[in-house]
């Protein structure tokens, strides 16, 4: 297989997991792989996405929603998707394609505290990370980055 020229992170909002994705694979591959990230129904980013990130020193604050439909397929080789218990947006294109499921951090559950939402963004950030290293690696990418 060979290195991917350029990565669409997807899931439903593109909001939180595929905006948290987008900004640790810029950090951690550089310029070596363009990435960019979409949702089928897309919304904002969401605050705390931008928060936990930049605990890690990623900036997302200049990221915005996107949907999958604004995404030229010529412009891209591989599709990861991210969804977990919802249904993941289609991207038609030849592409290679890799599904992560990673669960949703956002809730709208009224009895979650301030400090539990963080840990579940944050639970995804950490998962996010460990298969984006992983990648690096099946890959032979060098890290451009750490963001441990």
């Amino acid at each position: 297989m060979s290195t991917p020229k350029s990565i669409l992170f997807l899931c439903v909002a593109n909001s939180a997991r595929s905006q948290m994705a987008e900004g640790l694979a810029r950090e951690i591959f550089g310029d070596r792989v363009r990435v960019q990230s979409a949702g089928s129904s897309p919304s904002r980013v969401n605050p705390f996405a931008t928060e936990v990130m930049r605990e890690v020193g990623i900036d997302l604050t200049t990221h915005a929603s996107k949907s999958v439909d604004s995404i030229d397929p010529a412009s891209v080789d591989m599709v990861i998707t991210l969804c977990a218990e919802e249904v993941c947006p289609v991207f038609l294109g030849k592409v290679r394609r890799l599904h992560w499921p990673v669960p949703d951090p956002a809730s709208n559950d009224p009895s979650l505290s301030r400090e539990q939402m963080l840990d579940r963004f944050r639970t995804a950030r950490g998962q996010l990370q460990a298969r984006l290293e992983g990648l690096a690696a099946l890959f032979d990418i060098p890290l451009a980055k750490s963001t441990a």
